[in-house]
């Protein structure tokens, strides 16, 4: 009888993942010598190209059908976008991929995980195509989309969905403005100048220390102050909707979160093989996070809107 490792075949759905992530460097000749010793460990020996495979088909037929599956169940008030990068060995140059991931908070306040797509890079072509399949799957109700200033990203949302108001991050805000920081410690000088606006009760209110923040420093730091009067106002946004949301909807840290998970069980395959072996682990921890979701608490009271 065929020896079959139980251990790529049984487990949660992320372990049996990562291991066939890095089962499939130890098969391909790609792996370390620690990737080969732990793979020995987890199976009881080494692994055969015929067992990977095997137990890949296996995943896949869970993993397939939650990727493509309806959106059209519930609608979407609140749809974050965000983008991780993984290495990937294409034709024996280890490279970038981009993870583009897709999260939303539902019509009754709950958090889902809605899509993901591995692609070369988080050019318009590849975020357009992403979120095309989002709204072919039946994405609806869209209310606010919450994402940083990509510029791929801005050209394929303007095009999928243009009539959606966008909140620009206002956290990846904040890290933008210190790029004109000249010296470390002007750092937290620019931090001070600009949290007041984004703590402001209202846009008014926003808009005047805004103005104020501005006038302050002009004079030393022309650039900084033209670019604050263009970008700062791309993340009040949020000031349009309920006030118990602003919080949770002024950044894009959901995701965030998320995505230093990913990175924490990534990081030690280390090195995949195919950006297909990328889409499988991250679908796995993706989907055992929109269970945990499904089942958990209401994320936003949307009673409030």
């Amino acid at each position: 009888m065929e020896f079959y490792p139980s251990i790529i075949e049984k487990g949660q759905r992320s372990e049996r993942a990562l291991v066939l992530a890095m089962a499939e460097m130890y098969v391909q000749g790609t792996s370390t010598r620690k990737v080969k010793a732990i793979i020995e460990e987890l199976c009881g020996q080494g692994v055969s190209s015929t067992q990977v495979s095997r137990a890949v088909a296996l995943l896949d037929e869970t993993l397939e059908p939650w990727r493509n599956r309806s959106l059209s169940d519930e609608p979407i008030t609140y749809l974050y976008l965000d983008a991780t990068y993984e290495k990937v060995r294409r034709n024996g140059i280890v490279q970038d991929a981009a993870v583009l991931t897709a999260f939303g908070v539902t019509s009754s306040g709950t958090r889902r995980v809605l899509g993901l797509s591995v692609a070369i890079s988080e050019a318009e072509v590849h975020w357009r195509a992403f979120l095309e399949s989002l709204a072919t799957r039946g994405l609806t109700g869209l209310k606010l989309i919450i994402s940083d200033a990509h510029s791929g990203l801005q050209k394929a949302r303007q095009a999928i969905f243009p009539s959606v108001p966008w909140q620009r991050c206002q956290f990846h805000l904040q890290q933008n403005a210190q790029a004109f920081a000249q010296r470390i410690d002007q750092r937290k000088d620019i931090a001070r100048i600009i949290r007041p606006i984004f703590q402001a009760p209202d846009r008014n209110e926003a808009e005047r220390l805004l103005k104020l923040a501005i006038t302050s420093v002009k004079d030393k730091q022309p650039k900084l102050a033209a670019w604050m009067e263009l970008n700062l106002p791309e993340g009040m946004t949020c000031f349009s909707f309920p006030e118990a949301h602003r919080r949770k909807i002024r950044t894009t840290n959901m995701v965030e979160r998320n995505n230093r998970e990913i990175k924490r069980r990534t990081k030690v395959a280390t090195l995949f093989t195919s950006e297909k072996s990328i889409e499988r682990l991250v679908s796995a921890l993706l989907m055992e996070q929109d269970e945990n979701w499904m089942n958990g608490r209401i994320y936003l009271t949307m009673s409030d809107d």
